[in-house]
């Protein structure tokens, strides 16, 4: 099931995260404890029984509460597969992404049929159709539950701020300077850092790094050395590599490469 990832922390103390977005649509549970969740550019407690929904590419945060205890489930989403499904469910008139408005769901009816499906796919003598059959039908009824709830649009970014957005994922490998950047947009460095974080909640660079990491991790989930992954993904060296992973990860690359292999195997 390449389309999904779980993740379980039974200790977030352990763990702390920058900023930063995915490529997935991603699917949390507090299991224990409370923490914060910064989402866009909102900032919520959630705490134990609620669920946490976030869009591909909106940047977003959770973190303990002054080192108090909790733990968390988190289901990561293909977003063309999940796109795939919405519309043959009829929930979308063209198979093109829409993003979901909701952010977060306290239900007790939804967190426990979360629990339940993440509890299938980490249990061993499951076999693969039970588990696919779990994903789809509790995804398809959660998807049709937010059906009615139309994500708010999106404020628009210019099209020379689209364009480097566009530049920046084509070449996240390669070295990139803040002045190209400018002579690309016509924008001074202030207003091309502003408006960055306006659209998109990062500065360039901090959007340059996160699609590096985004890359590594798409590289260690194929099998690469992690020496390999970090040149790949234009990192100078391995340990670069292994301090920005852990800071937006929350988890080495040793350790998210064997977690991706257990879950392949």
């Amino acid at each position: 099931m390449p389309h999904v990832e779980l993740r379980r922390v039974e200790d977030g103390r352990q763990v702390c995260y920058a900023p930063h977005s995915h490529t997935q649509w991603s699917l949390g549970a507090i299991t224990k404890g409370n923490s914060t969740f910064h989402y866009r550019d909102g900032d919520y407690l959630v705490g134990a029984g609620d669920l946490v929904l976030m869009n591909p590419g909106w940047v977003h945060a959770c973190n303990p509460i002054e080192n108090q205890p909790w733990a968390y489930l988190m289901m990561y989403v293909d977003a063309t597969w999940l796109t795939n499904l919405r519309y043959q469910e009829g929930l979308l008139s063209a198979p093109w992404w829409q993003d979901i408005s909701t952010a977060i769901i306290s239900d007790d009816t939804w967190y426990e049929r979360y629990c339940r499906v993440a509890g299938c796919l980490l249990d061993s003598q499951r076999d693969l159709l039970d588990k696919e059959t779990e994903v789809v039908q509790f995804l398809s009824d959660l998807m049709h539950q937010l059906a009615s709830q139309p994500a708010e649009p999106m404020p628009q970014a210019p099209e020379a701020v689209k364009e480097l957005v566009a530049y920046l994922d084509n070449y996240a490998a390669e070295d990139v300077f803040l002045e190209e950047l400018c002579a690309r947009s016509g924008y001074s460095q202030g207003h091309l850092i502003r408006a960055f974080k306006q659209y998109f909640g990062l500065t360039p660079r901090a959007y340059l790094i996160n699609r590096r990491v985004q890359y590594g991790q798409n590289e260690l989930k194929n099998g690469k050395p992690i020496a390999e992954a970090a040149l790949n993904a234009g990192f100078a060296d391995q340990s670069h590599f292994q301090r920005t992973f852990k800071r937006l990860v929350a988890a080495t690359p040793n350790q998210y490469r064997f977690s991706s292999t257990d879950i392949d195997k």
